[in-house]
């Protein structure tokens, strides 16, 4: 058995297997979507594939909708040419339940994965096709938070975006450019009206798009290269709106068991490939079963059915709040605690860590004691109840084979609004003393030690990609291991920079004691553990 379009008809072979099948006519759905398109998504991954289609699946097989969705890849190509293509645009989806079972599921809701750059030809020709139809609704975007980036650390635009300012909507390269090229055929085609929604992993996700795809435009029309109309019709959000979006589900990297599983199965070329961008994808995706997407609804050319399939529908606050909950309290601080400090105690996965009662006691701390009392309360999800289904299923979830190796990328652009907010929140707070924090201090100074690149042991350690990872290890180089006292003299400039921490430590009274830590967890093999177990 191979995954592929005319597979779908051998229904009892795929059910025998224990493998759902789709409940809709596919072919239909590929001819409704070339006809009248409603739906574009951008990034073409795991959390794409194993979430967000599935919601128009749902839809599909209530008969909600007629039209699937149209998978558009801005960075990593290859993922269209091993993943999209040899698959006719399937995924086997495959749910990891902590009692070790799975569910299994076809999902067949993308009508197409195309590359989305004008370099490929017809590919590009069918994104503005689709784009310049008054039938689209909306483009929602999983790109990561670097692709809306436009500027360098240092604040100066890339040079692929200048590039691209200069060059005009008929070249464009930068995943932003690409976006403002094609509303600018939307706009040429009637201006018609369409949501461009981000449900990217970060704070504020809709502004960061809604200001790139501004800033670009806007570059465009200061050239005389569009009409100042344009800018009106993109700045208009009756026109065009951003809405705002809180995600969450873990879609970790496809699992060898799972592939073994399938292919044992009867089902073929299951394999994970690597590509050239070094994404880790198969025709699977394995992912827990909690999963969570809140979205500001501000829709102005209609939308699906979204709430049907388990979205939460609301506005801006309340979007903004679960946000809030979730990446500054009951999930993403706590990923990041587990991440380099399970790098440093030589952790292969968080699952096994949660086991390990002094990382479980940093993560609960974190959590409980540092965390609830500032906790932003979103009213429809109640936040002890998150945190708590965090703590006591998913992130000990044996089956879920989710790396701390993985978590600790771009730590640097993470910890200003994991931790950064609660300090913040503290320094507010009139009953609150941010010098009386313990665990989050500790994981901020857990976080320089790994930067270190030398484990526990005392043995080099690989360190996970960072867009700062240069300037902060040369911020470090003077920093040892084995000499406790090297850590004060380079501290002051890093623990001072808001940019890091989003928030200056000296003015929150927690230099000093991040500086002590540090030093307690350079005086040789062995430090990092007892400073855990001190807390």
């Amino acid at each position: 058995m191979k995954l592929n379009h005319e597979s779908l008809n051998n229904t009892q072979q795929w059910q025998q297997i224990g493998v759902k099948v789709p409940a809709f006519d596919r072919d239909a759905m590929l001819k409704n979507t070339a006809e009248n398109p409603v739906w574009v998504h951008f990034g073409a991954g795991n959390i794409f594939r194993g979430f967000i289609a599935v919601l128009q699946q749902r839809l599909l097989e209530m008969g909600l909708e007629k039209s699937g969705i149209i998978a558009a890849e801005t960075f990593d190509f290859d993922i269209i040419d091993k993943i999209y293509a040899p698959y006719d645009s399937l995924t086997m989806n495959v749910t990891l339940r902590a009692d070790g079972s799975t569910n299994k599921e076809i999902v067949a809701s993308l009508a197409k994965g195309l590359k989305a750059g004008t370099a490929f030809g017809e590919d590009w020709a069918e994104l503005k096709n689709a784009f310049a139809k008054e039938s689209l609704q909306m483009a929602s975007f999983t790109i990561t938070e670097k692709g809306y980036a436009l500027r360098d650390m240092a604040g100066n635009l890339m040079q692929i975006v200048k590039n691209d300012m200069a060059a005009g909507p008929e070249d464009p390269h930068h995943a932003m450019a690409c976006v403002a090229s094609l509303m600018y055929a939307r706009y040429q085609a009637g201006a018609f009206p369409i949501a461009l929604v981000s449900m990217d992993n970060c704070s504020h996700n809709g502004e960061k798009l809604r200001q790139a795809v501004l800033d670009v435009a806007q570059a465009w029309c200061d050239a005389k290269l569009v009409p100042a109309e344009f800018v009106a019709y993109l700045s208009d959000e009756k026109q065009v709106s951003f809405p705002w979006s809180m995600i969450d589900k873990i879609t970790p990297r496809p699992a060898d068991v799972i592939t073994q599983q399938l292919e044992e199965a009867g089902v073929e070329d299951m394999g994970a490939v690597i590509t050239s961008r070094n994404t880790y994808i198969a025709p699977f995706v394995n992912a827990e079963a909690p999963q969570y997407l809140v979205v500001e609804d501000r829709f102005p050319n209609g939308r699906p059915a979204l709430e049907k399939a388990g979205v939460y529908m609301t506005d801006r606050d309340t979007v903004n709040a679960t946000e809030r909950m979730k990446v500054t309290t009951c999930l993403n601080p706590l990923h990041t605690a587990l991440a380099v400090f399970g790098c440093l105690l030589g952790y292969d996965t968080i699952a096994a860590e949660m086991k390990d009662p002094d990382l479980k006691k940093l993560v609960e701390t974190i959590g409980y004691v540092e965390g609830m009392p500032v906790v932003t309360d979103p009213g429809i999800l109640n936040p002890a109840d998150f945190l708590k289904e965090v703590l006591e299923e998913r992130l000990p979830n044996p089956f879920i084979p989710d790396t701390p190796q993985r978590i600790a990328t771009d730590t640097s652009q993470k910890i200003p609004i994991r931790f950064g907010e609660t300090i913040k929140s503290y320094m507010m707070s009139p009953t609150l003393n941010a010098a009386d924090l313990k665990a989050i201090p500790l994981a901020l100074a857990g976080w320089l030690r790994y930067l270190l690149a030398v484990d526990d042991n005392g043995q080099p350690m690989p360190v996970s990609p960072d867009p700062m990872m240069e300037s902060l290890k040369a911020a470090l180089a003077s920093v040892q291991p084995g000499v406790p006292t090297s850590a004060k003299a380079a501290l002051q400039p890093i623990l001072s920079n808001p940019v890091i921490f989003g928030v200056n430590l000296v003015n929150a009274g927690l230099a000093e004691k991040v500086e002590n830590l540090l030093a307690d967890m350079l005086t040789g093999p062995g430090a990092v553990r007892k400073a855990l177990q001190r807390l």
